[in-house]
């Protein structure tokens, strides 16, 4: 499918919907909003720290209330990409952990020294990783989702875009609300609320959310029978608020939260196993078979054929698990001092998950992340606001500071299993041209260790034959070449040997990484009422962030010795071997890097950086009517730089696609790990129209974003470097003059979004999105244009970016009738994304490419009167749309990083055998919910 009919059908969706994103107020209200007046339903939003309605705020913004999601079956912000096209959500690795883009620009990866582009407040609490929202959200009044830089208000780390959570306070009228779910996959989900008065001027709330459901993919033994599942769930969520509201004046609200997650999560299946021979003009054939697949057949046995059977095969007692604690405490403070308000808000957050199981997503014991692994955020926040008006209302201002000091301790123990030694001698053996000559059947005995030792040793005398008659060739005398090519292909096979060997368990024993990241931040933002109908607004920060860096890495593999004081260092760099160069050197790497090499073990590194940067914001808005808001802006983003916290790409400065592995390691190497901070200038202008029964908002954008922050795994490693354009040709090292450097991803794009209200208790909503996330055609790795782009991301100049696609649509119709005079009505909801064409992976692979799809949700019940009760039948991905979260490339699967990939044939790669995984998104869910409160 390409994107055109995706368009077109897009556009007639749109159209027949007569809608657009769900800015949907009228679901705010309890019972009777769908039947209220349409002049009553003003949501007001906080997305200018100021109560305002949101036609009257000159911004892009989606508004999504309580019931949206409640009717979409959203708990979590995954599913607000039903309701708002501009936004994609999605999981990996870890559903403790999660990535969102907004206009096609954000941070993917479940890389812990990232920051999202996107940020993630609730209540007023600025989480340092979007996974926090993939959590239960509990009673929450609204989301707010903010399109475009916020580099204001909200300054710190949210160049893309922001989310604003905002849960519901406590009441001073005693309520109770509860609701029990059950759903297929032995789904059950409990949730419920209380709140009421303790006095005059205290009131507390306690809500809470308890779920649990079966996992979606079955895990099967080799005789494909059932063993067990993956990726289910079991979480619990509490929340409790107390509301202390002495005098009109003053406003005290302390929150506290805690969630607790112990689920088996997360499986991946193989969407790519073929292996593909170029064919002219970057067309290519497939071949029989897959030498890596071989390979693994004969470890673990066939790979599944169709990924949405989900059924995995892992290794026995390597089970997923995922295991989070994250609580914090926060207090906001308002008090009116007359003619000015006083806002302070203080957080305290505990972040702890461990994350850990079978990493190479197969039943070969290839890799692993023992028990110990973990990752641990401590933050601490402070902001503080005054704001007021003066000059007779003319000048609304408001200045603030921000303090945030967060601790990040990350073990990340990568281990060897019993099955990595021959797979990677076999796959060494069979990704070299000058040895490769197996067939499926030898691979497979290859890998399971029946034939390892001859195959090796047959390699060893293949080559030592060939390079007898090429040094003969080349005029040597019969012994010198006897001995030379003797030495070679002893060396070499000697080498083969111990990799196979390599005992199970070899690898980290305790690999911790440390940062510690102090923020602080003044800022102001001012709205100038030029006249009645005129608006100036103003907005400056100034933010600075400093990380203090530290690791010590312990590793226990004693193989890497053995090779380093063998001759085999020296024949990597033999020009004489030709094809078998590679060979010696996947040796080193395949065996060595980063993973057992002397020294990276009982090594300790030290590295600081601190970075500080003006952002802001200048808005021209104008009212001619009092239904219509045309508005232009410019702003300007930031996101604060830091670590890659993957001692893989340790000397990797982009510069080469292998990093030597046996150069000294030293706090010099930490330099490869930094990433610079991310900037934006965007540039934006809309309309915003409200009638009674209708209303309408449109927005074009420009966004421009330098040093760009791109994740990437390659397979081996994380990869993460900053992504700038360059206007002149690249020289030989393909580097430019910093003069020539510039913006290295601009998205741009309009997004259309309408809601209509055309009888009575019906609402139809929708929105429309094209954005255009595009790389330049020329790129550098550093914002003075000196680093290369790493060659990993050569599929990156002049295309678009990963997750983004560029056409998207959005609509929801609900309809509430009456039932009689009894006060009981009827609900009747559906909602709808469609999808264009897009690529799943950051370095763009031509096989992780996801198809146009659509996802449709739907809710029908009977509800009693003021919905005092509720019987709701719902089901989400109703029509079971199969589709891919995030393809990435299996881990060490493959015959070499320089050949993995159809999109180097181009370059003259002679084979295209990596497998490519993915994290699928959820089939079809569908079940029951009760609903009562009083």
């Amino acid at each position: 499918m390409t994107n055109k009919p995706i368009l077109l059908a897009s556009v007639c969706a749109f159209i027949l919907a007569g809608a657009a994103t769900p800015t949907m107020a009228q679901d705010a209200a309890p019972q009777g909003a769908e039947q209220a007046p349409a002049e009553d339903d003003v949501i007001i939003i906080t997305a200018t720290r100021r109560a305002s309605p949101l036609s009257d705020v000159p911004i892009a913004v989606s508004a999504v209330t309580a019931q949206s999601m409640q009717n979409s079956g959203a708990s979590d912000i995954r599913t607000l990409n039903q309701l708002a096209p501009s936004l994609l959500v999605s999981s990996t690795g870890s559903e403790a952990n999660g990535s969102a883009r907004i206009r096609g620009i954000g941070t993917v990866g479940d890389n812990p020294g990232l920051e999202s582009s996107v940020a993630v407040f609730i209540d007023g609490v600025y989480r340092s990783r979007t996974g926090a929202g993939l959590n239960e959200l509990g009673e929450i009044e609204r989301v707010e989702v903010l399109r475009g830089p916020q580099g204001t208000l909200f300054g710190r780390n949210a160049s893309a875009g922001l989310l604003n959570i905002v849960s519901k306070k406590p009441e001073f009228t005693f309520g109770a609300k509860g609701e029990v779910t059950y759903g297929n996959y032995d789904y059950w989900r409990l949730a419920g609320r209380v709140t009421g008065p303790l006095s005059e001027s205290i009131a507390m709330s306690l809500d809470g959310v308890w779920s649990r459901r079966d996992g979606f993919f079955d895990l099967v033994d080799a005789a494909g029978e059932k063993v067990g599942d993956t990726n289910d769930r079991d979480r619990l969520f509490l929340r409790g608020q107390t509301l202390f509201e002495p005098s009109d004046a003053l406003s005290i609200r302390l929150i506290a939260d805690y969630t607790k997650r112990d689920e088996s999560c997360c499986g991946a299946a193989y969407i790519e196993t073929r292996e593909r021979l170029p064919n002219g003009a970057g067309a290519y054939t497939t071949a029989s078979f897959n030498r890596i697949a071989a390979i693994m057949a004969g470890q673990a046995g066939p790979i599944p054929a169709d990924p949405y059977d989900r059924e995995l095969r892992i290794t026995p007692g390597r089970d997923y698990v995922s295991k989070l604690r994250d609580w914090g405490v926060s207090g906001e403070i308002n008090y009116d001092l007359g003619g000015a308000k006083l806002t302070s808000i203080t957080a305290y957050r505990d972040y702890k998950s461990r994350d850990y199981g079978d990493y190479d997503y197969n039943a070969a014991d290839l890799l692993y992340r023992d028990p110990g692994t973990f990752r641990q955020f401590r933050t601490f926040t402070q902001e503080l606001r005054v704001q007021g008006s003066a000059f007779n209302n003319m000048l609304d201002w408001l200045v603030g500071g921000y303090f945030a000091h967060e601790k990040l301790t990350l073990q990340d123990n990568i281990r060897f299993g019993a099955d990595y030694g021959r797979f990677a001698a076999c796959r060494l053996m069979a990704g070299s041209a000058a040895t490769s000559n197996f067939t499926q059947a030898q691979l497979a005995a290859c890998g399971n260790g029946l034939a390892t030792a001859p195959l090796i040793a047959g390699t060893q005398a293949r080559l030592n034959a060939a390079l007898n008659a090429a040094f003969l060739g080349a005029g040597l005398p019969a012994p010198v070449a006897a001995a030379q090519a003797g030495a070679i292909s002893t060396g070499l096979g000697n080498g083969l040997t111990a990799l196979a060997a390599i005992p199970s368990g070899t690898g980290d024993v305790g690999s911790r990484y440390y940062q510690t990241s102090k923020n602080w931040a003044l800022f102001t933002h001012n709205i100038v009422h030029v006249t009645d109908t005129l608006d100036v607004t103003l907005g400056l920060r100034y933010t600075h962030e400093s990380k203090r860096f530290s690791a010590d890495l312990n590793n226990n593999n004693a193989t890497c010795a053995a090779l380093q004081s063998s001759a085999l260092p020296g024949l990597a760099t033999n020009p004489q071997l030709g094809s078998a160069a590679a060979l010696a050197g996947g040796i080193l790497t395949l065996g060595c890097l980063g993973n057992g090499s002397t020294t990276l073990n009982a090594l300790d590194l030290n590295d600081k950086v601190g970075d500080g940067e003006f952002s802001g914001t200048a808005v021209v808005s104008w009212k001619p009517i009092n239904s219509l808001l045309v508005y232009g802006s410019y702003s300007r983003g930031y996101k604060a730089g830091g670590y890659n916290l993957d001692r893989f790409q340790l000397g990797n400065t982009g510069l080469n696609a292998i990093p030597s592995v046996f150069s000294p390691r030293s706090n010099a190497d930490v330099a490869s790990l930094r990433f610079a901070a991310e900037t934006v200038d965007a540039f934006e202008v809309g309309l915003k129209y409200t009638q009674p029964k209708w209303s309408a908002n449109i927005a074009a954008f420009r966004q421009e974003f330098s040093n760009f922050q791109l994740n990437t795994f390659n397979g081996t490693s994380f990869i993460v470097q900053n992504i700038n354009g360059c206007d002149s040709a690249l020289s030989a090292t393909r580097a430019c003059a910093s003069g020539d450097v510039g913006p290295g991803l601009i998205s741009q794009g309009v997004e259309l979004e309408l809601t209509a209200s055309p009888a009575r208790n019906v609402r139809v909503s929708g929105g429309f999105t094209y954005a255009r996330a595009k790389f330049a055609n020329r790129l550098v790795g550093s914002g003075d244009g000196s680093v290369p782009l790493d060659p990993a991301l050569f599929l990156l100049p002049g295309s678009i970016n990963s997750n983004a696609p560029q056409v998207v649509t959005t609509a929801s119709f609900a309809w509430t009738p009456e039932i009689g005079s009894s006060g009981l009505s009827a609900l009747f909801y559906v909602d709808g994304r469609m999808t264009g064409d897009y690529n799943t992976g950051s370095d763009l692979f031509p096989e992780k490419v996801q198809d146009g799809y659509a996802v449709v949700n739907a809710r029908v019940g009977i509800r009693g009167k003021d919905q005092r009760w509720a019987i709701e039948l719902w089901g989400q991905n109703i029509f079971n749309q199969d589709y891919t979260q995030v393809a990435f490339s299996s881990p060490l699967q493959s015959s070499s990083p320089s050949t993995s990939t159809t999109g180097q044939f181009a370059g003259g790669a002679p084979m295209a055998n990596q497998l490519i995984s993915a994290y699928l998104a959820e089939p079809r869910t569908w079940g029951i919910t009760l609903r009562g409160q009083f």
